[in-house]
């Protein structure tokens, strides 16, 4: 999971759908070991509770994972990983943060903390 990789700071919200993965108990679990992350499911049905999530879902399902056949399940978590680490939070702009990445919105949020405390 994520949260292996770095550490959070500050509350977070994980946004899904009602997908099978993400109402699982070990699953659940998980993010209950983080008292800063609460999770978040649409409506059963609604997916217009999540549109973020879902927007994002379905890219990384079209972009990604249709056009590809992986080899083994590692091959797969590595490709991903590099999907949504590389080209979407580091490289892809996004017009509804004046076009810039996920990842320079982070760093001015963090600096911006430095700054105000």
């Amino acid at each position: 999971m994520a949260t292996s990789k770095r550490s959070i700071e500050a509350p977070l919200i994980f946004h899904s759908d009602r997908g099978i993965q993400y109402v699982s108990k070990a699953f659940r679990n998980q993010l209950k070991t983080n008292s800063l992350i609460t999770q978040s499911m649409s409506r059963k049905g609604n997916c217009w509770d999540n549109a973020v999530a879902e927007s994002f879902f379905k890219s990384l399902k079209t972009e990604m994972i249709y056009h590809n056949k992986f080899k083994n399940q590692q091959e797969a978590k590595t490709a991903i990983f590099e999907y949504i680490e590389i080209w979407c939070n580091r490289r892809r702009l996004h017009s509804s943060v004046n076009y810039k990445t996920p990842h320079q919105i982070e760093l001015e949020f963090y600096n911006n903390l430095k700054t105000a405390a």
